[in-house]
């Protein structure tokens, strides 16, 4: 009896561990950040991650998105929330801010980032992630792009960064270097003399190129220089070197790179390319993990998602880091003996999820400007949801049109809006669109043909500020409520439209999205659902009103 009493206790505890282990548990769902989320920095501070992104020349910048778990993320507010700190007019989408990188000190956060065309490279400071942030700091010294912090743990602090070859004088295209200066946190300034950590990358022999967005560690008396390498397309990586000294010399890691998907088959199931500018984090498991950019095409070289945010975990042999040790293909899924965090009121960002944003209180902070938001040109209200004026600027011109986006977060997606508009003349456009440059878009719109209203599609023409129209139907009957939905299906897009909301008509199916991709279209962005009015070059007193915005993703590496 007391032998089986005995088996019985310890199968309780048995069972009660492996129960206590599957609430440690969870699956970190690849992108953690789905859609247009680039250059991920992240930081630790006690418990808590702070994660940060690209924003380019959208309004506002750098999202700073926190969780406890790394996988459960929710947007707590951004860096660039007035327009006092940083003005974007006049630059392209693809241009304003690069590869900003997060860093805790002393109760104070950092963040350094690049403006690439006008203010150069700068730093904000705040003593909440939340915000309010600094206005920008410049640190006109630091030439290049990508800069980060480090803190070292004698006290000292640098500022290193992607810059020109040596004299300026590279050896080949895409020939650049590392370097670094001594910092003063306190009064934002560098110190000392610039000194050149890498020259090209880890074999100059090799004509390497695009050395960039480049951090510091250090782990075991060693400090650790890591960065990208080979551009951010389908040569990118993530390289490692080492030193005994902050200042190096700092010595390749034989094996490098330690993060790559370049060499894969093309023809892999559901591949995820473009790995790299990746930073280090220790997790709460206390084990090292990296987030990093990568793309999910839907074929070739096509994807018009964006970079997103992917996280995978890495493993030190022999005192060097290797990204994604048990898998040379990134996995949509990792278990992590970490207890699971979720947000509330989050908005998913991984896997497959659906939500509606309705515009009656405030705006989420995950929705985009152009370059500058125009305070008088929408409100919000329990009647009429967001009322957007037409403006005559377009979103082919370099201003601050009326549009309001979300990201594309999914291959295969849906969008949609409850439109109530009336055009005055065929000037007058409104509607949905989903929009990756100036040139590259197509546009759904309610607008009028003669005295006929009507709904019509649009593409853009590259490089000429013009649009032409694909397809258009008179409207008739009660269409005060107007449906616009759009599919995206992989290589194309759909446009629907609704006069109850309830049942469908299509307007177009299946027109092409590589227009779309970075590929095509070029830049650094992805593509953004967006609710757009304008008056096209005319002034005009008229409205659109726009009740919500649906969001579905359904990708198959998900199902």
């Amino acid at each position: 009896m007391k032998k089986q009493a005995g088996v019985f206790i310890l199968s309780v505890i048995s069972l009660l561990f492996a129960g206590y282990a599957r609430a440690q548990s969870i699956t970190l769902v690849n992108p953690v950040l789905s859609g247009f989320y680039p250059d991920p920095s992240i930081v630790q501070a006690g418990s808590d991650y702070y994660l940060v992104n690209s924003t380019f020349s959208y309004f506002p910048g750098i999202p700073v998105f926190h969780s406890k778990d790394l996988k459960n993320w929710k947007q707590i507010g951004n860096v660039i929330d007035r327009t006092s700190q940083l003005d974007f007019m006049g630059e392209r989408m693809t241009r304003g801010l690069f590869a900003p990188a997060i860093s805790y000190h002393n109760g104070t956060y950092y963040v350094t980032c690049t403006d690439i065309d006008h203010d150069g490279n700068f730093i904000v400071t705040a003593k909440n992630p939340a915000g309010p942030w600094s206005n920008p700091v410049r640190i006109p010294q630091v030439r290049g792009i990508d800069p980060s912090l480090y803190f070292d743990d004698n006290g000292k602090a640098y500022i290193l960064y992607n810059s020109d070859a040596p004299d300026n004088k590279p050896l080949y295209s895409g020939h650049r270097t590392i370097r670094m200066y001594e910092f003063d946190p306190v009064n934002l300034k560098v110190t000392g003399e610039e000194k050149q950590l890498v020259n090209g990358g880890v074999d100059i022999t090799k004509k390497p190129v695009w050395i960039e967005g480049p951090h510091i560690i250090k782990r075991n008396n060693w400090y650790y220089l890591y960065a990208a390498e080979g551009g951010t397309s389908v040569n990118h990586s993530e390289v490692v070197l080492r030193s005994n000294s902050v200042w190096g010399p700092y010595i390749p890691y034989e094996k490098n790179p330690i993060l790559t998907q370049r060499d894969l088959p093309e023809d892999r199931k559901h591949p995820v390319t473009s790995a790299g500018h990746a930073q280090f984090v220790e997790g709460p498991d206390g084990k090292t993990y990296a987030v990093f950019l990568a793309v999910r095409p839907y074929a070739g070289d096509h994807y018009n998602t964006g970079r997103e945010t992917f996280i995978a975990p890495v493993e030190w042999r022999d005192d060097w880091p290797v990204i994604n040790p048990g898998s040379k293909e990134i996995l949509y899924d990792y278990p992590a003996n970490i207890k699971e965090a979720k947000q509330r009121n989050a908005l998913p960002q991984s896997g497959n999820f659906s939500y509606t944003l309705r515009f009656n209180k405030k705006l989420d902070p995950t929705l985009l400007f152009m370059r500058k938001p125009d305070s008088t040109a929408f409100s919000l209200s329990q009647k009429n949801g967001l009322l957007l004026k037409l403006k005559p600027e377009t979103i082919m011109d370099l201003g601050s049109p009326s549009f309001i986006g979300k990201r594309q977060q999914h291959i295969y997606s849906t969008a949609e809006t409850q439109l109530m508009f009336t055009a005055r003349t065929p000037n007058e456009k409104a509607g949905l669109i989903i929009f990756q440059s100036e040139s590259h878009f197509y546009f759904l719109a309610r607008s009028m043909a003669g005295n006929q209203e009507v709904v019509q599609l649009f593409k853009g023409i590259p490089e000429e500020k013009k649009m032409e129209m694909l397809a258009e139907i008179p409207l008739t009957g009660n269409t005060s409520k107007l449906g616009l939905r759009i599919n995206s299906e992989g290589a194309t897009y759909s446009f629907y439209y609704s006069v109850d909301s309830k049942n469908w008509s299509l307007l177009k199916e299946k027109v092409d999205a590589k227009f779309l991709s970075t590929k095509v279209a070029g830049g650094f962005v992805g593509c953004i659902y967006g609710m757009y009015a304008t008056s096209s070059g005319e002034q005009t007193t008229n409205s659109a009103s726009f009740r919500y915005l649906k969001y579905a993703g359904n990708d198959p590496m998900y199902r």
